[in-house]
């Protein structure tokens, strides 16, 4: 089907600080679950693409893991940078910030995207949670007064609440072109890094405080097999007093985490999984730059 010469189409960098709900807006904008979510800051670690198509435009949306001040292990180092380089390569940037708060890092993302020179909306997120609603005005006229937003649109990612005028307003900044990928296209991300993605989501969930940051997770094998999918995963720990706490006692929280990636993953492949975890140590891994190159971190 020819493209109409009003087509638009572009990258669109969804930059802010931790856990201020850009997975979970890229999964509104996108219409699925692409982004892992959970209430852990820095939950996202890579850069992840979520191509939305219409009859008008195509929005590459690029999720970006939170920026954040003093970045002291390598991992947290990894993190800035590559959403300091999803930024540099957008047609536009999307600041997301919650309703009402403002922060260091808030500050900090700003001063990141002006730098960069991109154009630049802004997205106030969790406005369901602010009471009354006339209460927001202020803050949004606050949010004005710091940088010449392009335009600020107030939404609830989690209820997809105001998305469509979001996906319109950035499609109308994109530059005239054509579509940078095939229409049906979600992501440029493979298989067995989602299943990775999905079975660290159920990870920090269950585990919530007790290991911060140092799980990864890496798919060692795909076997497909007629009536079901079987995923091979290794869960890596980085100190070896971890690895009993991520098992549990009796085997018990691993089976948990097992139980739910693998009914999360039915429901995403539409198809029958078997999936088999075992926790390994690979001693301070989230400090060690070829660790993280060699388990897709940077």
């Amino acid at each position: 089907m020819p493209t109409p010469p009003e087509f638009r189409s572009g990258f669109a960098a969804l930059v802010g600080r931790p856990n201020v709900g850009k997975s979970t807006l890229l999964n509104a904008l996108v219409g699925e679950k692409l982004s892992i979510v959970t209430p852990r800051p820095q939950t996202t670690r890579h850069r992840i693409l979520g191509v939305l198509t219409t009859a008008q435009a195509q929005i590459a949306f690029v999720d970006t893991p939170g920026l954040h001040q003093h970045a002291s292990r390598a991992l947290n180092k990894a993190m800035n940078r590559t959403a300091t380089a999803a930024l540099e390569d957008a047609d536009l940037v999307v600041l997301v910030v919650e309703a009402m708060r403002w922060t260091d890092e808030d500050q900090l993302s700003l001063e990141r995207i002006v730098r960069s020179g991109r154009p630049v909306i802004a997205a106030v997120n969790k406005i369901d949670r602010v009471r009354p609603r006339e209460r927001l005005l202020p803050y949004l006229a606050e949010l004005a007064a710091r940088h010449a937003f392009l335009a600020i649109v107030p939404v609830a990612a989690l209820k997809s609440d105001n998305i469509e005028d979001l996906r319109r307003t950035i499609a109308a900044h994109l530059p005239l072109a054509p579509p940078l990928f095939p229409h049906g296209e979600l992501t440029d991300r493979g298989l067995a890094f989602r299943i990775a993605e999905l079975v660290r989501e159920k990870l920090t969930l269950e585990l919530n405080q007790e290991v911060p940051y140092g799980v990864a997770v890496e798919v060692e094998r795909l076997t497909p097999e007629p009536e079901q999918l079987i995923v091979d995963a290794a869960i890596w720990v980085d100190r070896a007093g971890q690895k009993p706490i991520v098992i549990g006692a009796h085997g018990e929280r691993l089976k948990r985490v097992g139980r739910s990636a693998r009914l999360a993953l039915n429901g995403m492949l539409g198809r029958r999984v078997h999936l088999n975890l075992w926790v390994k140590v690979r001693e301070n891994w989230a400090d060690n730059a070829r660790a993280l190159k060699e388990l897709g971190v940077e």
